[in-house]
């Protein structure tokens, strides 16, 4: 475990998750010329930046060639020393012994950005002229048996203290995780905004309120003279005179956004926007 643990706890999460999600170990097969395995992880080109942005956390290990649409690395002890975690008879498997170093958002980060969904339900009441779209976040981990899925099941709730529950889905082993209210959803969106904010290009998953509004845009297209309400909507009522006279002095005295979304009962995105807002009025 030499190599794996002289990575820092950032990279150490980001890969476990990556190599469960889209991430693979090449296979060194007899006869190769090989002594070492490598990494790579296919992409759509759609998801470019993506992967420009998880690579730049791993300046010396990882690299795109963007004509196979690839993230990958050049044969490495450090992927000889992590294959048998992640691979039993060449099938994979979810790294039991490696979650206890699982421990950072980044780790939930990779496995949601690759394999996660934030999925929304709808809810159209004709008479009322009202939408209800309700968020809920999956974690399409079929590829994993419901034993492990079990475990890492677990790990997340004792870890992050997010508690997802297993649901059957008629493919791969038959289960994947599922986020079943919508306190959850804010939830870890908001554990992962910190991370996530840096990586626009995965807004459509990772930001709420940003995904709120094209789904406003694309429903309001359709029925102009509708109103859209989201669930829970307390989280996203519109700030006090309070509110922002606290919002404009914590962040002036130099408080991160996060703090001052703690501070307020705030989701961290609600914050983000509302504070950008405040600037574009000059009152920032």
């Amino acid at each position: 475990m030499e190599k794996f643990l002289n990575l820092s706890s950032i990279q150490r999460n980001l890969l476990v998750g990556s190599i469960m999600g889209d991430g693979e170990i090449t296979k060194i097969y007899p006869n190769s010329r090989r002594k070492n395995h490598s990494y790579r992880e296919h992409y759509g080109v759609e998801q470019e930046n993506y992967r420009m942005w998880k690579a730049s956390f791993f300046p010396d290990l990882f690299y795109l060639t963007k004509k196979s649409q690839t993230m990958r690395s050049k044969s490495s002890p450090l992927f000889t020393e992590l294959f048998p975690y992640f691979y039993n008879n060449y099938s994979k498997q979810i790294p039991l012994k490696l979650l206890k170093y699982c421990t950072s958002p980044y780790f939930l980060t990779a496995l949601y950005l690759d394999d996660g969904s934030l999925s929304i339900s709808k809810r159209i009441n004709h008479r009322n002229k009202k939408i209800y779209l309700t968020p809920h976040i999956y974690l399409y981990l079929q590829n994993y048996t419901q034993k492990e899925l079990e475990v890492l099941q677990q790990h997340i709730l004792n870890t992050f203290h997010i508690e997802f529950k297993l649901s059957k889905r008629r493919d791969g082993h038959g289960y994947v995780l599922k986020g079943t209210s919508t306190d959850l959803t804010y939830n870890f969106l908001n554990l992962l905004s910190p991370i996530t904010l840096t990586c626009e290009s995965m807004y459509y998953k990772s930001n709420w309120e940003w995904r709120l509004k094209q789904e406003e845009n694309k429903f309001l297209e359709q029925y102009p003279n509708y109103q859209i309400i989201a669930s829970s909507p307390n989280r996203f009522k519109n700030y006090t005179a309070e509110e922002v006279r606290k919002m404009i002095f914590l962040k002036k005295s130099g408080v991160k956004d996060i703090e001052i979304a703690k501070t307020l009962c705030r989701s961290y995105w609600s914050v983000v926007y509302k504070l950008r807002e405040l600037r574009s009025g000059r009152l920032l």
